[in-house]
């Protein structure tokens, strides 16, 4: 998979991918505790090479953004893993120096153009280019963005579940709150500027949302974890250990594989390849998603 990426058009939107880094050492059955060899065998030639390693046990999966240009602005939905950010529950995260900055930057973005940061949630690889060092303290990134999330994301971080990632919210949420750049939204979600709308999916995690935009008649879907890999295409039951609760979970993304049917595109937060997906009805034996 490379870090470039095909430029969408839903209505008035121009859409791209803007990748922070991918992961190509996850082990499938550590990923997804029903993952059997079964299970991953009809679908493993349509995997190779950019969705599974030739192993056939270990996913491949990515960290991106998506830039969204519509009706005179420039929004963000999500903000990777970021730079040089202590992570020590993870190595994968952890003091990263990736090129996301300039891959924005050669989209035609400067960090102080982005008027809007949507985020799916506040987890470690969806809120990391919220802010960058500077200066010897962490500042916001996008200077001019107003920042949206869900107020649950928020005050999941002040429950003793969260001391062991308290510093996600410390240094990419907290300044962001200093600054005042912050909005946040009700559990029922809500209507964002330039038909952008927040739907309530948590499972993966409490506050979790999926950012639905309509514009010009059609629509898209920002689905963020509620699925994290290809497969779950197939396999719409299976839910990842990151999942909190695994029964919300699956009900969220059965919302979100039936939001699509209508012909919307779906843009996940971690499929590799184009990282794009449509509902194809013309197949035998009903729907399927490709």
């Amino acid at each position: 998979m490379t870090t470039e990426s095909t430029i969408y058009r839903v209505g008035n939107a121009h859409i791209t991918r803007i990748t922070d880094r991918l992961l190509t050492t996850l082990p499938g059955s550590t990923v997804f505790p029903d993952w059997s060899e079964a299970a991953v065998a009809p679908w493993r030639d349509a995997m190779h090479p950019e969705m599974l390693a030739d192993d056939d046990q270990t996913l491949i999966m990515s960290v991106h953004s998506w830039l969204i240009r519509i009706d005179g602005l420039i929004v963000l939905v999500d903000t990777g893993i970021g730079n040089g950010k202590s992570r020590p529950f993870n190595r994968v995260f952890d003091r990263l120096n990736t090129g996301y900055l300039q891959r924005l930057a050669n989209a035609g973005v400067r960090p102080q153009d982005v008027d809007l940061v949507l985020l799916t949630h506040l987890h470690v690889d969806h809120v990391g280019w919220n802010t960058r060092l500077v200066d010897g303290r962490w500042q916001p990134t996008f200077p001019n963005a107003r920042y949206v999330y869900a107020q649950a994301e928020e005050d999941f971080y002040a429950t003793p579940a969260a001391a062991s990632r308290r510093m996600i919210f410390d240094d990419s949420v907290q300044p962001l709150i200093e600054a005042g750049l912050v909005q946040r939204m009700g559990d029922r979600g809500g209507e964002i500027e330039a038909g952008f709308r927040f739907h309530p999916t948590p499972g993966h995690s409490v506050g979790h949302m999926s950012i639905g935009l309509t514009s010009g008649g059609e629509s898209a879907l920002f689905g963020g974890d509620v699925m994290h890999h290809p497969l779950q295409l197939h396999h719409p039951h299976w839910n990842s250990v990151f999942c909190a609760d695994g029964e919300q979970a699956r009900q969220s993304r059965a919302w979100a594989l039936d939001a699509i049917r209508d012909g919307s595109l779906y843009f996940s937060s971690h499929f590799p390849g184009t990282s794009v997906v449509r509902a194809d009805a013309h197949v035998e034996g009903g729907w399927a998603f490709v």
